[in-house]
């Protein structure tokens, strides 16, 4: 039922219904128990890669050792944020809500992959330039807004501390991929 309520509530979250975060556990079990969203998202995140990968001229056996450093920072991508957003949450005075926020973190993702597997199939399918380029900015978008809007509603915070939390996971998002591109060449 867990698994259920967290995706449940992350779609109300994505339609904008701050009821979704109701359905988030709070405890820090729950929010422990809401990694099971790293293992829903996997077969997507593996399917982006190999979509982008698939017009390389590589042989697959040379794919090994960029697959193993993308997937090491997949780990870091949802451990990471976690451990640095709590001690800033409890800077702020909000750490009793750290756990519902980092649940409905976690399972937000459900809802960012897949929007993200919509637009690799859009572009696959030859979506035209200007339009494809419109989608991909509203895919970004949407998920930055998701995100933003969920802190605000998990936390009780302002804009623009919910906006902070965005350009942290992000900035983290841009050092993992550094790290990640620095694995796969050796």
């Amino acid at each position: 039922m867990t698994i259920t309520a967290g995706i449940l509530g992350a779609f109300l979250l994505g339609r904008g219904r701050a009821e979704g975060m109701a359905l988030m556990e709070a405890t820090p079990a729950g929010a422990l128990r809401s990694f099971a969203a790293a293992a829903i998202c996997l077969p997507a995140f593996v399917a982006l890669r190999l979509l982008s990968w698939s017009t390389t001229e590589a042989p697959p056996e040379a794919l090994a050792r960029p697959l193993f450093a993308e997937l090491t920072g997949y780990v870091y991508g949802w451990v990471l944020f976690a451990l640095v957003s709590l001690p800033v949450i409890a800077g702020w005075g909000r750490a009793a809500q750290w756990p519902r926020f980092l649940s409905a973190w976690n399972w937000i993702s459900v809802v960012q992959y897949l929007l993200q597997i919509a637009l690799a199939v859009l572009l696959m399918l030859g979506l035209p330039g200007m339009l494809a380029q419109v989608v991909t900015l509203v895919v970004v978008g949407y998920s930055l807004w998701l995100e933003w809007f969920m802190a605000r509603a998990a936390l009780g915070i302002s804009g623009r501390r919910a906006t902070g939390l965005v350009v942290l996971d992000l900035g983290l998002g841009l050092f993992i991929a550094g790290f990640v591109q620095r694995l796969s060449i050796g």
